[in-house]
C-alpha cells in the first residue's frame, strides 16, 4: 500500500451552480474513523441540489471548502486507534449517514431521522451533505458507515449498492413480506430500475414500472417489470388495475420526485394498500388526500439507506441476484467533474448513474 500523502485532489462546491477541483490536506482518522482511498464514487439527485445550494437552508458552507459526494467506494487506507473490524487493504462500501446514536430516534434504529441531524458536535454526520464526502482521493467515514465489498464485485458494482440500500429500506417501512405481492413503482430511474429488481428477488408476484423514457422502460423490462408503462401513450392507472383483477396495487414506491405523480400513485393503490415516496420533490405537491383517508391508504417516507439496509444490498449482491453495474452509463476523471454533473443534470447519452474515476484501477 503506497504511502498516504499529505495532500489530496477534491472536488469543492464553488459559487452555487459550480464545482471545482483544488488541493486539500488528507483528513486524519479519529479513534473510531477509517480513511478511505475512493476509487469510484457517482453522482445522484441530491448532488445537483448540494451544486446550486439549494440543499443547504443557509447558503452552505464557503467556497472551496465544502467536498461533496455521498456514493462512493474504496479501500481502507488508515483506521483509528479502537478500529479493529477492518484491515488496511480491505474493499469498502459507505453508507452516507451515520446518526448521533444518543438520540431517541437513533436509539430505536431510525438514525436517517436522527434528531441531531447536521449537529457535529453530538455525533451526526451525512456524507457529503453535512461532511466532506467521496469526490476526493480520500474521505474519512465513521467505522459503524463501512461494508465490505466482495472481491467478485467491481467498485461501480459496488458503489451502486448505496441506491440499492435506499430500495431496500423503502420495502422495510411496509412491515411484510412482499411475497405475492402487486407492486407499481414510478419512475424508472436508478432508484425505479434497482427497486424493480430488488421487488422481483424479494418475492413479489407482479412488478410494473411506469415512467415516460422509452429507453428506461426498456431496460426495466429485461430487469424484470412484467408491465412497463410509459405515460405518454398508456393510461397507467387503468392498466395497473386492469391486470390486478381491479383491485389495483398493494404497494406503490414513487421514485420519480415528479408532484404529478403522487395522484397517480394514489388512484393506482388498492384500498388498504401502502404508497412509499422515496424521491425528493422539487416542488410543494398538491393532492386528494381525502382519496386516501376514504381508502385506507397509507403513505410512508423513507430517507437514505437506512435501518442496516446496505448491508443486506451488498448480501444480495454478492450472491449474484442483482446487476447494478449495468446502470453505468458513464465515466469521468475528478478533474472533469464539471462535465460530469452537467451530463447528469441534462442525461446527456440517456445518463443513469454517472461515475467519477477517482483511482483509475480496481488495485
Amino acid at each position: 500500500m503506497a504511502a498516504i500523502p499529505g495532500v489530496m485532489r477534491a472536488a469543492v462546491l464553488a459559487d452555487p451552480g459550480r464545482i471545482s477541483v483544488r488541493e486539500l490536506p488528507v483528513p486524519e482518522p479519529g479513534p473510531e474513523d477509517v480513511l478511505v482511498r475512493v476509487h469510484r464514487a457517482s453522482l445522484c439527485g441530491t448532488d445537483l441540489k448540494i451544486r446550486s445550494r439549494a440543499f443547504f437552508p443557509d447558503g452552505g458552507p464557503p467556497p472551496g471548502t465544502f467536498v461533496p459526494g455521498h456514493e462512493y467506494a474504496g479501500r481502507v487506507v488508515a483506521v483509528g486507534s479502537t478500529v479493529d473490524e477492518f484491515r488496511i487493504g480491505d474493499r469498502v462500501v459507505t453508507e452516507a449517514h451515520r446518526g448521533c446514536m444518543r438520540c431517541a430516534n437513533c436509539l430505536s434504529g431510525s438514525y436517517t431521522a436522527c434528531l441531531n441531524s447536521g449537529r457535529r458536535e453530538k455525533g451526526h454526520r451525512t456524507q457529503g451533505m453535512t461532511v466532506n464526502g467521496g469526490f476526493a482521493d480520500y474521505a474519512l467515514n465513521h467505522v459503524s458507515t463501512l461494508h465490505r465489498l466482495p472481491d467478485h464485485l467491481s467498485f461501480d458494482a459496488g458503489v451502486v449498492l448505496t441506491t440499492v440500500g435506499t430500495v431496500m429500506h423503502a420495502f422495510d417501512v411496509l412491515g411484510s413480506l412482499l411475497v405475492g405481492a402487486r407492486v407499481a413503482i414510478l419512475g424508472p430511474g436508478p432508484i425505479g430500475l434497482l427497486a424493480t429488481q430488488v421487488a422481483k428477488e424479494l418475492g413479489a408476484e407482479l412488478v410494473a414500472l411506469v415512467g415516460t423514457r422509452e429507453s428506461r422502460l426498456k431496460l426495466g423490462r429485461a430487469l424484470g417489470a412484467g408491465l412497463a408503462l410509459n405515460t405518454h401513450d398508456d393510461d397507467a392507472v387503468a392498466l395497473i388495475r386492469e391486470a390486478t383483477a381491479g383491485e389495483g396495487a398493494d404497494v406503490v414506491l414513487e421514485c420519480s420526485g415528479a408532484a404529478p405523480a403522487v395522484d397517480e400513485a394514489l388512484r393506482m393503490t388498492r384500498r388498504g394498500g401502502t404508497i412509499v415516496l422515496v424521491g425528493f420533490f422539487g416542488e410543494s405537491v398538491t393532492t386528494d388526500l381525502n382519496h386516501a383517508v376514504m381508502n385506507d391508504i397509507t403513505l410512508r417516507t423513507v430517507r437514505g439507506e437506512g435501518a442496516g439496509s446496505l448491508a443486506r444490498a451488498v448480501s444480495l449482491a454478492a450472491r449474484g441476484r442483482l446487476d447494478t453495474e449495468i446502470l453505468v452509463t458513464h465515466h469521468f476523471p475528478l478533474e472533469e467533474v464539471s462535465e460530469a454533473f452537467d451530463t447528469y443534470a441534462e442525461r446527456r447519452g440517456d445518463a443513469i448513474k454517472v461515475m467519477l474515476d477517482i483511482t483509475d484501477s480496481e488495485i
